[in-house]
């Protein structure tokens, strides 16, 4: 603490502003700081050993950018007695105010200092003071009884002093008064005038003290009748406990009996003596325990499971067939496959051939193919064909083996898991289910969720599945599970061995403008409450719809697009009053704002190192630019693009195999030892995108050999197929999507692997064939061939 005198102030002293209380003099006060101009300013008071003046600031609403109109024009003057820096860069100081002072002005912006000059009270008759003093004193005594306001060495001060300023600011300081009545009184010079105040606020909170008072023995009066009533009903519980009288808790149990019973035939022993135990429990069991509400919610999920109900319906192909044709278009290889498995299933009920449990049964169907292209509008067609009910089980993120086989009951929140739930949501025990996604189960600390999909869908072992909630095993040998999947490849091979693949490809654009025509405009119709005779949408403008404004392999985002129109036409209906709204070209942009996708041409020019590759994704084929450099070096390669290993290592083959056919003298460079002398530079454009595979290997080998050559590639042509070391084309996946992408992007001839032309042109689409020449290769002489000029 530094010593400051006070008798011989500075005429401009150091002001900040505290906005939490109102300050008087001869306290001692805690302030916490955190503006940087106050802090600064304290700073600067301490080290010139200078006083300070702490002004209130004005109630919210009367704030102000100007310094001096945000604060009241007077305050105190004090000291600082000791800074102490806080975490966040706050400060808190204690001070100590000495006197009351007036504002007369302030200057400064970082520090800001002012002119002030001292509040001096009124004259006054002292008898006449001195005698509502002794008033004052009093009702403050009065107050401190009832609210407790005053600590006692405070109301020994009170009583004891003969300072009619501090006993004022004292009392003051203890009093729930707003910061302008405060202030009103702080700057009050007349003391008989203020003293009066102060009695006045005294009694205004005596009077609120016994509101409170009266207030909180009404509250506490209620709350003990309440706990009265509460006592004598536990009472009359466990009375009616002891008489064997508690009618509501035993109609409960009895109904559970009930219901047990209905279904007895239909459960396994383990699993009846299991609930038969738990109700037994529960019956001896206090019904407020804890323990209670874990069994009685354990019988009420065990007492729902559908046991002994099953869809009945006899199943007939035509039903299955009839059901696939109306739900969806095209999809030949898929509604065969599927009708194959009916077939059998048919066949067997007809000729009365039961089938053991865990043989005879056939395979797991798995629909695989890019989102949106109906993986799991199949299985509802097949679920409605059937007539059973549909459970989808979402598996995407899947990483919890408790969330397919229940969570044991000694955890808090425990339930049966996702399979168990699933047939309490059908309310039949041979219902379809739906493992969407499959091939995005993860796996962590808490277990292999796969392991478990393995027994589900294992038929010598799903007939005894246990759940860990239910404590029992299931019998899942009458469920139809189809699953769905995006990528074969990330899906575990023990789960693989399990089902039988069902390819669902990528849609040409002409196969989604009819399942547009046919499918997805007139449910949209209906969904939005349209008819068919007010809106109607040319040809031209759906396919513009596919092409400019979706790139998907399936249908989703287009019906999106579709759905978005409609809601559009049915405003212009509603608002306009119009009786018919025709979607063209032309006004096409008015519904859907502009075009998200531009159609991608080749660039239909010889150039020397750079091919066009065919690339299957997750969302269809795509046509990838291969581009070949080469620069002074010493025979090194760089690959960029964000490629995978598999994709690297393509582009050291075909290094290789460029090699070997200038060194066989198939090709023929102007230079010797060119290879020794270049360093060259794969790139694949669209580096943010991951790319990954064998498929690029004769792409790859192309372009090195056209820029070692100097030899120009026809622009006209893409190709696919994994190269050999020997120069062997070997086969690829993902044809059909490749080849739709090519036929999208303009390509005149495709070159691909002899063996995909031999097995796989048959799935190809006629409109596809019809637009491209398809080259059947299998040596990497044959491709380069056609392709250097």
């Amino acid at each position: 603490m530094h010593t400051i005198n006070f008798s011989e102030l500075p005429k401009k002293i150091p002001v900040i502003a505290e906005t939490d209380s109102f300050l008087y003099p001869f306290m001692i006060s805690p302030i916490f700081l955190q503006d940087e101009t106050n802090i600064e300013t304290i700073e600067f008071a301490m080290d010139e050993n200078l006083p300070i003046i702490i002004a209130p600031v004005k109630k919210e609403g009367e704030d102000s950018e100007d310094f001096i109109d945000s604060i009241y024009p007077a305050g105190v003057i004090g000291t600082v007695m000791r800074k102490v820096a806080l975490p966040e860069g706050k400060v808190k100081i204690l001070f100590q105010g000495v006197r009351k002072v007036e504002i007369t002005s302030v200057i400064g912006n970082d520090i800001r200092v002012a002119s002030y000059s001292p509040i001096a009270p009124m004259p006054y008759n002292e008898s006449k003071v001195n005698a509502i003093l002794e008033v004052l004193k009093e009702r403050a005594e009065a107050l401190s009884k009832i609210s407790q306001k005053f600590p006692s060495d405070m109301l020994n001060t009170i009583n004891d002093s003969s300072e009619i300023e501090r006993i004022g600011d004292l009392i003051v300081s203890t009093l729930n008064l707003s910061l302008k009545d405060a202030y009103d009184i702080f700057v009050n010079r007349d003391f008989e005038d203020r003293l009066f105040t102060i009695i006045g606020k005294i009694d205004d909170e005596v009077e609120a003290s016994k509101i409170q008072k009266d207030i909180k023995s009404k509250v506490q009066s209620k709350m003990a009748k309440h706990n009265k009533e509460h006592f004598l009903k536990e009472q009359m519980k466990q009375i009616q406990k002891e008489l064997g009288v508690d009618t509501q808790r035993d109609e409960e149990i009895a109904e559970y009996r009930k219901k047990l019973e209905a279904k007895k035939k239909f459960i396994k022993e383990e699993a009846y003596k299991e609930i038969e135990k738990q109700l037994n429990r529960l019956s001896r069991m206090h019904p407020e325990s804890a323990d209670a509400n874990t069994i009685q919610t354990y019988i009420e999920w065990v007492l729902e499971i559908p046991f002994g109900k099953e869809s009945k319906k006899k199943l007939k192909i035509a039903d299955v067939e009839t059901q696939l044709n109306e739900d969806h278009y095209s999809l030949k290889k898929p509604k065969d496959r599927i009708l194959e498995y009916f077939a059998v299933k048919e066949l067997m009920e007809l000729r009365g051939i039961e089938q053991e449990k865990g043989k005879g049964r056939g395979a797991i169907l798995c629909f695989v193919g890019p989102p949106g292209v109906g993986k799991t509008s199949l299985a509802n067609s097949i679920a409605d064909a059937m007539k059973r009910s549909l459970v989808r089980i979402a598996l995407g993120g899947l990483e919890d083996v408790n969330e397919l086989r229940g969570h044991r009951r000694t955890y808090v929140g425990a339930m049966p898991g996702r399979i168990s739930q699933g047939l309490i949501e059908a309310k039949e025990m041979n219902p379809v289910v739906v493992l969407d996604e499959i091939d995005k189960v993860g796996r962590s600390h808490r277990g292999d969720p796969t392991a478990v999909m393995l027994e589900i869908l294992d038929p010598e072992q799903n007939s005894n599945f246990r759940d860990y909630y239910l404590n029992f095993d299931l019998d899942l040998s009458k469920v139809t599970f189809i699953a769905t999947a995006n990528d074969v490849g990330s899906i575990p091979s023990a789960l693989r061995d399990r089902m039988e693949f069902i390819s669902v490809a990528s849609y040409t654009p002409q196969e989604k403008f009819q399942i547009a025509k046919k499918y997805l405009v007139p449910q949209e119709l209906k969904k939005h409450g349209l008819k068919n005779a007010e809106i109607s949408i040319s040809k031209k403008a759906l396919e513009d719809i596919i092409s400019l404004y979706t790139r998907e392999a399936g249908v989703r985002n287009l019906r999106r697009r579709l759905a978005e129109i409609m809601r559009k036409s049915a405003r212009k209906i509603i608002e306009n009053n119009s009786p018919k709204i025709s979607i063209s070209v032309k006004n096409l942009k008015e519904f859907l704002d502009k075009t998200v996708f531009e159609i991608e041409k080749i660039e239909n020019k010889p150039k020397i190192g750079v091919v066009y590759g065919l690339a299957w994704t997750a969302v269809g084929g795509d046509i990838l630019k291969i581009e070949v450099s080469k620069n002074s070096g010493k025979g090194g390669m760089k690959l960029t693009g964000k490629l995978g290993e598999v994709m690297k290592e393509s582009g050291i083959i075909a290094m290789s195999v460029v090699k070997t056919l200038f060194d066989s003298g198939f090709i023929k460079s102007e230079e010797e030892n060119a290879f020794a002398k270049y360093d060259i530079h794969i790139h694949v454009p669209d580096g943010a995108t991951p790319k990954d595979g064998p498929s690029a290997g004769i792409t790859m080998t192309t372009a090195i050999a056209s820029i070692f050559s100097e030899r120009k590639v026809r622009g006209d042509t893409a190709m696919t197929g994994e190269i050999s070391l020997h120069g062997d084309v070997m086969p690829i996946g993902g044809l059909k999507e490749k080849l739709i992408a090519a036929h999208k992007g303009g390509i005149a001839y495709a070159l691909i692997p002899k063996k995909n032309y031999e097995r796989d042109l048959v799935d190809i689409p006629d409109e596809v064939k019809d637009s491209m020449k398809i080259i059947p290769v299998t040596k990497i002489e044959e491709v380069l061939d056609h392709m250097l000029i």
